[in-house]
């Protein structure tokens, strides 16, 4: 569905963790015609992985409605899913939804996936180079961070959050530099972004209390399982935040209280940086509307209607 001015192809919402973007994306599109939300959340698309990435489900469903979601629960624990998968996955999901006559709505808070859609990156899947890894095996996470800084385009801050990361990062920059990117098909979507802020001191707030309500809730039980079921203490460790630190809780490396104060701090540290990525989407040419995330949603869903239909 387009506007009767035709002047939008998808809205996005963006903001960092705990400042009520999903539940706007879901009053937004329960106020909007045929409206589907497509998630861009770089861990919720792991099945399994619900409480420790805020996937709620249950969120989607008011009154007996439900939004139709996309991206959620596409790929099982344990694997790694990248940038280029996820647009080719958000390509697919936004087509499908513009052909059956729907209007997209994007949420998420993963800056990069939010921006190589909004700015069309065209990309190319990279492949593992077993030689370059051997190479910077010995490497520690201190050289492999000053040489992924030779680089003229950075990845994500957590690129260095650990070696096998940092490695997977220079062996991207180091194919892109060595091997001619082909055109790829990504089209320029025409979009409303909307950014949600809340008073830093709000987002604290909140960011601590829904910490709190998630270990309450069974966070420490749902990586257990998760261990229990197989899965490598590193490879949920490779996913960082909740599931780094409750990995290293349970494993022995950290006592409960130290596991819930660094991954307090760490969460904190994790909503500075998304905000620092989206003040850098703007100044790359990404206008964001920012909208006051204290204010009813129902004000919001009205301020957004307005820019969308005038």
């Amino acid at each position: 569905m387009q506007n009767r001015n035709g002047k939008y192809d998808l809205v996005s919402v963006v903001g960092p963790t705990a400042c009520g973007k999903t539940s706007l994306a879901v009053e937004l599109a329960l106020a909007v015609p045929s409206a589907e939300i497509i998630s861009a959340d770089s861990r919720q698309v792991y099945r399994g992985m619900d409480i420790g990435t805020g996937k709620d489900i249950a969120e989607y469903t008011r009154e007996g409605v439900t939004v139709p979601s996309h991206l959620l629960d596409i790929v099982d624990a344990g694997e790694k899913y990248n940038l280029f998968e996820f647009q080719r996955d958000f390509l697919a999901a936004y087509e499908d939804i513009r052909q059956r006559g729907a209007f997209p709505i994007m949420c998420g808070g993963s800056g990069l996936y939010v921006e190589s859609v909004l700015k069309g990156y065209r990309l190319l899947p990279v492949p593992e180079n077993p030689e370059l890894r051997a190479a910077l095996e010995e490497k520690s996470l201190e050289e492999l961070t000053a040489l992924l800084a030779t680089y003229k385009q950075l990845h994500n801050n957590t690129d260095t959050d650990n070696k096998k990361r940092a490695i997977r990062a220079i062996e991207i920059e180091e194919y892109y530099r060595t091997c001619p990117v082909e055109e790829r098909y990504f089209p320029q979507i025409n979009a409303l972004t909307v950014g949600v802020m809340v008073d830093r001191e709000v987002r604290r707030e909140r960011i601590s209390r829904r910490l709190r309500e998630r270990l309450a809730a069974g966070m420490v039980d749902e990586v257990r399982g998760l261990l229990d079921s197989g899965l490598e203490p590193e490879q949920l460790i490779y996913y960082g935040l909740e599931y780094k630190y409750l990995t290293l809780y349970l494993t022995g490396a950290m006592g409960y209280d130290d596991m819930v104060n660094g991954l307090e701090i760490a969460i904190h540290q994790f909503a500075k940086r998304q905000m620092t990525w989206f003040r850098g989407m703007e100044k790359r040419g990404v206008q964001i509307h920012w909208l006051n995330g204290s204010l009813p949603a129902d004000v919001l869903v009205e301020q957004i209607k307005k820019m969308m239909y005038e």
